[in-house]
C-alpha cells in the first residue's frame, strides 16, 4: 500500500467524527424512561367463617362482576336461625288474653245493673231501701275497677313479651346478613391472578380466597430524574414501547395518572450500582392492553414523538 502524506491524521479525524455522531444518535434514540407493567389486584376473602364448599375459580380465568364464584357452609347459620324463629314463637304464645276474665266479669255487671233496676222499682214503691240500691252501685263500680286492673296488668304484662322480640329480629337480621355473606360474588371484572384457597378448606373471617386484577388497563411504573421532572405534566399522553420478537417493538399510548411527590434511590431492578445510587421520581403510565402486555414486562417511555422518529 502506498503511503499517502497527512493521510493517517485524516482518517483519524474521520473516525472520531464517526464515533461522536454515532454517540450523539444513540443519545438522541435513547427512551425518555424505563420501568415494567404492573397491577393492583383484588384480594376476595371470606366474609364468614365456615367450611368452603366450593370455590369456582382458577388462576388464569377470567371472570365477570357479579359471578357467584365460591359458597361458604350456611347450616351453622341457618340451625341458628331456626332456634331464634322457635324462640319467637314461643314468645307469642306467651301472650296474654284478658278477654276471657272482662267477660266474667261483665257478665256479672249485666245481672248487677237488672238487679239495680229492680231495686229502683222497688225503692218506688218503698218495697226497697236507699242502702240496698247503693249496695249494688257500689259492686258495679268494684267490676268496673276490676276490669280496668286487668286491661292494665295484661298490657304491662303483653308489653314486656313484645320487648323481648326486637332482640330477637335484630339477631334474626344479622343472621341473615351473615347467611348471605357466604355467597361470595366476583367484585370486578378480570383475570384471577393467585387461588388461595380449595374446596372444603375451613376458613375464618377474612381469609383470602383468590387474588384478581383487571388486565384490560396496566400500569407502567417507571423512573425519571429530577431534570425531567419539570417536563411532563398530569394527564399528558406519553409514547409507550415494548420489544417484541425478532428485533421488533411494539408502540402504545399512554397516559401519566401519577407522579411521585418524593424522589428516592433508584430501585434495585436497575443493573448498574453506580444508577442504583441516583435518585429519581417514580411514574406511572396507564396503558390499554390489547392482550400483548402483561405483568411484569419492561416497557420504555418516550415523552415525545421526536426520538422515536428518529430512529
Amino acid at each position: 500500500m502506498a503511503f499517502i502524506p497527512g493521510s493517517g491524521t485524516s482518517l483519524l479525524a474521520v473516525l472520531v467524527l464517526g464515533i461522536l455522531l454515532s454517540a450523539c444518535q444513540t443519545e438522541e434514540t435513547l427512551a425518555d424512561a424505563y420501568g415494567n407493567f404492573e397491577t393492583t389486584p383484588i384480594l376476595v376473602g371470606a366474609e364468614t367463617p365456615g367450611r368452603v364448599l366450593f370455590l369456582n375459580v382458577e388462576e388464569g380465568q377470567r371472570l365477570i362482576k357479579g359471578e357467584l364464584v365460591a359458597l361458604i357452609d350456611t347450616l351453622p347459620i341457618h340451625l341458628q336461625m331456626e332456634k331464634l324463629l322457635a324462640n319467637k314463637l314461643a314468645l307469642g304464645q306467651k301472650i296474654q288474653e284478658a278477654k276471657p276474665e272482662i267477660e266474667v266479669l261483665q257478665q256479672q255487671k249485666q245481672n248487677l245493673i237488672r238487679e239495680q233496676k229492680r231495686v229502683e222499682a222497688l225503692l218506688k214503691d218503698k218495697a226497697a231501701t236507699t242502702k240496698q240500691l247503693d249496695d249494688i252501685k257500689g259492686q258495679i263500680q268494684v267490676l268496673d275497677q276490676q276490669m280496668t286492673a286487668i286491661r292494665s296488668k295484661t298490657r304491662l304484662a303483653n308489653r314486656a313479651i313484645l320487648s323481648e322480640r326486637g332482640p330477637v329480629d335484630a339477631q334474626l337480621n344479622l343472621l341473615q346478613d351473615q347467611k348471605q355473606r357466604c355467597f361470595i360474588y366476583n367484585p370486578i371484572s378480570g383475570t384471577v391472578v393467585n387461588k388461595l384457597a380449595e374446596t372444603s378448606e375451613v376458613k375464618g373471617f377474612g381469609s383470602p380466597l383468590y387474588r384478581i386484577a383487571s388486565l384490560d388497563t396496566l400500569v407502567l411504573r417507571a423512573y425519571i430524574t429530577g431534570k425531567q421532572l419539570g417536563r411532563i405534566a398530569l394527564g399528558e399522553e406519553v409514547m409507550v414501547r415494548i420489544d417484541q420478537a425478532e428485533e421488533t417493538t411494539r408502540d402504545y399510548s399512554g397516559q401519566i395518572s401519577w407522579i411521585a411527590s418524593q424522589a428516592e434511590f433508584t430501585p434495585k431492578i436497575i443493573q448498574t450500582k453506580e444508577e442504583r445510587v441516583n435518585l429519581v421520581y417514580a411514574i406511572k403510565v396507564r396503558v390499554a392492553n390489547d392482550g400483548y402486555l402483561k405483568t411484569g414486562m419492561p416497557a420504555e417511555v418516550w415523552f415525545s414523538t421526536t426520538n422515536i422518529a428518529a430512529q
